[in-house]
């Protein structure tokens, strides 16, 4: 029984679904001409590359399996999925946006008369219904929606941004946010029992990336005297490890994980109480 993944062919997400992948051991075998699917060093384990944009309806239809893209794509196709993780990264929102020189301060400025440009028409449609806004037109673009007012075949748009850096760039103020979204990890709902234990598989490795993520392993050799004083300093996950070094007496081996904006200031202050031969090492899983 085979699982397949899928993840997004290009765009923004799609080289740091790879690496999450390739970081939980799904390593790809072949990766350079981004084929439809590639195997990986899991022979029960294969990934699809596809537009990031059908990812929710292949998995709600059960084409494949499980899938990585964004929340605002899952809630644009309102597609029945589960969502299984929160990948910690691709942070972005739905933004109502006009122009600079716009008198449109909201949603509720807008009238029959006008045109919102857009390439998530479903979620714009159940938002303007939310505000109970009728009438506006909705103007679907596949892309490049910031010159939309520019060229004057909308008077505002909705879009993704992170910074808002292009939308400045083009003149257009955000006046509401919509939907906040961030890249899952999310599954057919049919495939969590039927192929459960690929799936569980899959997921507690790639939460063991997250989990690691931005944390570091100390090691350290501490004398018997010095001990209580290293672990007073040392903060851990759920307290320092230590063990007794047999070849040297009163000597033990102290080891813990730490968050990664810690370690600097953490080794000097393990320096001062004592610790010697400090070292400092990534971790690339955390299994909890």
């Amino acid at each position: 029984m085979k699982l397949q993944i899928a993840i997004p062919s290009k765009g923004r997400i799609s080289d740091p679904s790879i690496e999450i992948l390739e970081q939980a051991g799904l390593k790809l075998k072949d990766t350079t001409n981004r084929k439809l699917m590639a195997n990986t060093h899991n022979p029960n384990i294969d990934v699809m590359f596809t537009r990031a944009s059908d990812i929710p309806t292949f998995i709600e239809e059960g084409i494949v399996d499980m899938g990585i893209t964004g929340v605002d794509l899952i809630h644009e196709k309102d597609a029945d999925v589960e969502e299984i993780l929160d990948l910690d990264f691709g942070q972005t929102k739905l933004v109502l946006a006009v122009p600079e020189s716009s008198n449109i301060k909201s949603i509720k400025d807008f009238n029959e008369n006008m045109r919102i440009a857009t390439e998530f028409p479903n979620l714009t449609r159940k938002y303007l219904k939310e505000n109970g806004v009728e009438g506006v037109e909705i103007v679907e673009l596949a892309g490049s929606t910031e010159i939309a007012p520019l060229i004057g075949i909308a008077d505002g748009i909705t879009d993704l941004t992170s910074t808002g850096t292009t939308l400045k760039t083009n003149h257009l103020k955000i006046i509401d946010t919509i939907l906040e979204s961030t890249i899952k990890l999310i599954a057919n709902k049919d495939s969590l029992s039927e192929k459960y234990e690929l799936v569980e598989a899959v997921t507690t490795s790639i939460q063991g990336v997250i989990n690691a993520s931005n944390k570091k392993l100390i090691l350290m050799n501490v004398h018997k005297e010095d001990l209580n004083q290293v672990k007073d300093v040392l903060p851990g996950m759920s307290g320092p490890t230590i063990s007794e070094i047999l070849s040297k007496k009163d000597m033990f081996a102290v080891q813990a994980v730490v968050d990664e904006d810690k370690v600097f200031k953490l080794v000097n202050e393990l320096k001062k109480v004592g610790a010697r031969d400090i070292l400092v090492v990534p971790i690339e899983r955390v299994i909890n």
